[in-house]
């Protein structure tokens, strides 16, 4: 049983070592360069965030498409450029 105890004790004071490492870690969060920013932001509304991701989905089509039509472009047509400009 003594074995047992000393066992026990010894797990509870590494984790309470282990506790007061990460609370000491989490006090300095917000106290450097970031400081300000963590503390000004929150948690988005799912309308906005419903918005974000539809903007940002529309921008990956467009851009998406674009580098499409490029490689399209030099794939298909690259002999008719180079007819037509005299290459």
């Amino acid at each position: 049983m003594d074995v047992l105890k000393k066992t026990w004790t010894w797990a509870w004071e590494k984790s309470q070592r282990g506790q007061m490492r990460a609370e000491a870690k989490m006090k300095n969060i917000g106290h450097g360069k970031w400081g300000r920013v963590l503390r000004m932001s929150r948690k988005p509304t799912s309308e906005e965030f419903s918005k974000t991701l539809v903007i940002t989905g529309i921008g990956i089509v467009l851009i998406g498409g674009l580098g499409f039509a490029i490689y399209l472009i030099w794939e298909y047509f690259a002999d008719l450029f180079n007819w037509a400009l005299g290459l």
